[in-house]
């Protein structure tokens, strides 16, 4: 069962590495001068990167309640797949959301077992 936590922590840090790429593609992908669809690259990532650290990561800066890690986490992925979508991706956002959503199943599920020493 160890082998299942590792295996599924590697999904959702890759999940979360695919994510900031997807928001960077959509900023990139933008309309507008390319100095802006520079900085929507950047910073829409960096503002998913950030409020991610402060909130859901497993060393967060701040403790919030498992409601909360949840909504960033769901806003993060949803404007991943949102982006996707919008980039023409329909089916890829669909298969993104879905694997989001069974994923952090999953790690919420084992983290809080852990917690709770089962």
């Amino acid at each position: 069962m160890r082998t299942a936590h590792v295996l599924n922590d590697l999904l959702a840090f890759l999940w979360e590495l695919l994510a900031l790429g997807v928001l960077a593609w959509w900023g990139w992908q933008a309309a507008g001068p390319v100095w802006l669809r520079l900085v929507a690259a950047v910073a829409v990532p960096g503002a998913a990167a950030t409020l991610w650290g402060l909130f859901a990561a497993p060393r967060a800066r701040f403790r919030v309640p498992l409601a909360g890690v949840l909504a960033v986490k769901a806003l993060v992925f949803g404007a991943a797949a949102l982006a996707l979508a919008g980039l023409g991706h329909g089916t890829w956002a669909g298969v993104f959301g879905g694997v989001a959503v069974v994923n952090t199943a999953f790690v919420t599920v084992f983290r809080r077992s852990a917690a709770y020493g089962r």
